[in-house]
């Protein structure tokens, strides 16, 4: 309760003028240039614009406009995929594979546009979740630099979860993509709860859809440079348009250049990315877009596994400082490579029936270099044991998903039909080795580093490979406002695992048939009920012990909701219940080097969330969670609460835009966000305290420029965002601050 009071007395005192109908803002026709040069004779050239514009909307989202200069305003003639003016996104394609209203969708989805991204000031992919109803992407704190902890509806998805343009990018035991960066997205999109039905598999609490930034049709450019805390510097940029006169070929570049540090000695934050993309639009029929991106990361290694005495409770009323390293300074690193390439082809056969494919190869090189904690060996004194470990991962997955999707009607019932096949292989390998170092103890409160370190023997030589083979049809039902979904699933998967250890190679089958079924009702006010059931079908990467096999996850949701859409205002509010059930359930301990499966889990629980942007330049996103997650099948921990779960997740982010007078421009808010306790250890014999943290914007857009300043954690509070253990706790970042100009044309 008193959380709730400070949640609506934050609200009442940000500034922002009367509600207001939500100005229209006549869309771009992204066509034109190719329409200027069509020859008159020509059967595409005698279409109605009407039909060019059906066309369009079922296209892979090549053609975009150009990207906003405001997030006062919402946008008209919106594309799934597409660019969104301020925080509200209503179409997505990331549940359906169609170009879908949300407020036609019979499932959570979560959209993160880029003015949200840029007004929070988010410099990762877990910042960029922070605001979002039952997620989280930065379970283990911001200091995490290999960016785990991707948790939804209660679930781990870190390794299962993350999509690049539909796609699965699996991960390994190692390493995963979360770490790429969010200036390449044009928005992230959160599916919540099992979707195998569509994409194979995938896991029970969800999945993360990073939409990569397309060409436009319209001529713009963005550079930034920005500075701020643990010595940070970032210069970016992002530009694009028709690189022919007939606009028939469009390019984008994005790119970002960052030299810094994090909170956590020793512990470097360096990054080079880089994202070229170039579409072809031979005729009014077809689209091809060649995209691909490039991510080299020096950083150091943030996670510093630390005793819950010192960090949750004060240890003899001592505290470990927030920037304690655990490592050897000479040796502690993480770095990485990532890479991908594919394309996006959309071609229109007649005017109901489209082809589209889309296919990306995915590389990363990773490069694990640590020291960790591993519990006091005299606590009284705060000598902490340390274990060393060299690691190299290589991954390698491609990818193809073939979707025919046809429109239709049989009798007084519309139909919209995807039938598809795709196909994923993956393969990685995993390589450990130990390390010493002449002094494996430092003490916490008072460090002498130890700059030498022995590389020993081999402790871990896994490879994996995983192909697998999908079919699926769905079929989107209406019957005036009255809407059914329904969609099924078979998959075939194969499993490799070969140990260089035992020289030991097993191999493993697994098929299975999901389906999800829906319905819903859009009543003319803009409320919409809905109910939906929905499986998941996870065959395992990681393999346990000794290299065995692991058997496949499996979930299923049952979720009822409410999404609301106000006549007249660029506003949208979801209500839903969920009930999650999650078998064969696949965990990781994070210094661990294998995973265990321990049975069942279920998660119940219930999310509010709104986004709001009104014409008098206020945006607006609240979020509430209550996820009750317990385990429900397991040898030991059968009725305890997983660890880092929170029972309750709240925030609210509201940001305002002075519209006339001398301050036009002045852009001005703030954000509160709460995180309940979590369980620390798997036997719940203690917990991690609830946090409350506020982030604030200052910013000023005058002409072309832009000069603003983000803080994040205002009040530099310090707290524990995780605990595994008892001898395995990450602090959360602490404050940090931004300041950024933008120059664009």
């Amino acid at each position: 309760m008193l959380f709730l009071g400070a949640f609506s007395t934050f609200a009442l005192i940000l500034p922002f003028g009367p509600v207001q109908a939500q100005t229209q803002i006549p869309s771009v026709t992204v066509d034109a240039p190719a329409q200027r040069a069509r020859p008159a004779a020509t059967a595409a050239s005698r279409r109605s614009a009407a039909t060019r514009t059906s066309r369009a909307s079922r296209r892979a989202p090549a053609q975009q406009a150009a990207p906003t200069q405001s997030a006062s305003n919402g946008a008209t003639g919106e594309r799934a995929g597409g660019p969104v003016r301020g925080f509200v996104a209503t179409r997505s394609g990331t549940a359906t594979k169609t170009d879908t209203p949300l407020i036609e969708t019979p499932q959570s989805v979560s959209v993160v546009t880029t003015d949200q991204i840029r007004n929070q000031g988010a410099v990762s992919i877990g910042e960029a979740l922070r605001y979002t109803a039952g997620v989280s992407g930065d379970v283990n704190g911001g200091s995490d630099t290999r960016f785990g902890g991707l948790q939804i509806r209660g679930f781990d998805m870190t390794m299962p979860g993350l999509y690049i343009d539909g796609l699965r990018i699996p991960s390994s035991n190692y390493v995963h993509f979360n770490g790429l960066d969010p200036y390449g997205a044009e928005r992230l999109e959160v599916l919540k709860g099992p979707s195998s039905a569509m994409y194979g598999g995938s896991g029970t609490g969800g999945l993360l859809n990073y939409v990569t930034k397309l060409p436009t049709a319209q001529q713009f450019g963005e550079v930034s440079i920005s500075g701020g805390s643990f010595n940070r510097y970032q210069g970016q940029f992002d530009m694009g348009g028709p690189a022919n006169k007939e606009g028939t070929v469009l390019w984008r570049l994005t790119g970002v250049v960052r030299d810094g540090e994090t909170q956590v000695d020793f512990s470097k934050d360096n990054r080079v990315f880089i994202a070229p993309a170039v579409t072809f639009k031979p005729n009014d029929d077809t689209t091809l877009t060649v995209l691909a991106n490039y991510q080299k990361d020096r950083a150091g290694w943030g996670l510093q596994f630390l005793p819950a005495s010192g960090t949750v409770w004060p240890n003899n009323g001592r505290t470990i400082p927030v920037s304690f390293f655990a490592g050897v300074p000479s040796f502690d690193a993480f770095n990485t490579e990532i890479a991908t390439v594919g394309y996006q082809l959309s071609h229109d056969f007649t005017d109901n029936i489209t082809f589209r494919q889309n296919l990306r190869y995915a590389y990363q090189h990773n490069e694990e270099k640590v020291f960790y904690g591993g519990g006091y060996t005299d606590e009284a004194t705060g000598q902490l044991a340390r274990y060393g470990s060299y690691s190299n991962s290589y991954i390698n997955s491609f990818a193809v998903d073939n979707q025919l999707q046809g429109k239709f009607t049989t009798g007084i019932l519309s139909h919209t039909t995807l039938v598809g096949v795709d196909y994923r292989n993956t393969t990685f390998r995993d390589t450990a080795f130990g390390v010493t170092t002449s002094a494996p103890e430092v003490n916490v409160f008072n460090p002498a580093y130890s700059y030498d370190w022995t590389i020993g023997g081999m402790s871990d030589d896994t490879g994996v490979k995983q192909s697998q083979v999908g079919v699926y049809a769905q079929d989107q039902i209406k019957l005036g406002r009255l809407s059914f979904q329904l969609g099924g699933r078979q998959d075939f998967v194969t499993t490799q695992v070969d140990s260089g250890i035992s020289n030991t190679t097993v191999s493993k089958d697994a098929s299975a048939f999901t389906g999800r079924a829906a319905v819903m009702y859009n009543f003319d006010n803009g409320i919409a009920p809905y109910f939906s059931y929905s499986e998941s079908f996870l065959p395992v990467l990681a393999t346990g012990f000794g290299g065995q096999m692991l058997n496949p996850e499996t979930g299923i949701q049952y979720e009822v909701g409410v999404k609301y859409q106000p006549l007249g205002w660029n506003a949208l509010f979801t209500f839903a219940a969920f009930d999650l059930t999650r078998d064969n359930v696949v965990t990781y301990v994070p210094a661990a080097t294998y995973a265990e499966q321990t049975g069942q889990v279920k998660s119940r629980g219930i999310e509010l969330e709104g986004t709001m942007s009104l014409a008098d330049g206020w945006n607006l996103r609240a979020a509430y969670a209550y996820v009750d997650a317990i385990v429900t099948q397991d040898p030991v921990n059968v009725g305890k609460a997983p660890t880092t779960v929170p029972l309750n997740r709240a925030s609210l982010w509201s940001d305002y835009t002075l519209q006339n007078g001398l301050l036009a421009g002045l852009q001005f808010g703030g954000g509160i966000r709460y995180v309940g306790a979590t369980w620390g250890d798997d036997a719940n014999t203690f917990k991690v305290g609830a946090s409350t943290v506020l982030d604030a914007l200052l910013a000023y857009t005058r002409d072309n420029w832009r000069l603003s300043l983000n803080v994040t954690n205002l009040a530099d509070t310090r707290y524990v965002a995780a605990c595994y253990n008892l001898s395995g706790c990450f602090y959360a970042e602490g404050r940090k601050a931004i300041g950024k100009l933008t120059y664009r044309w």
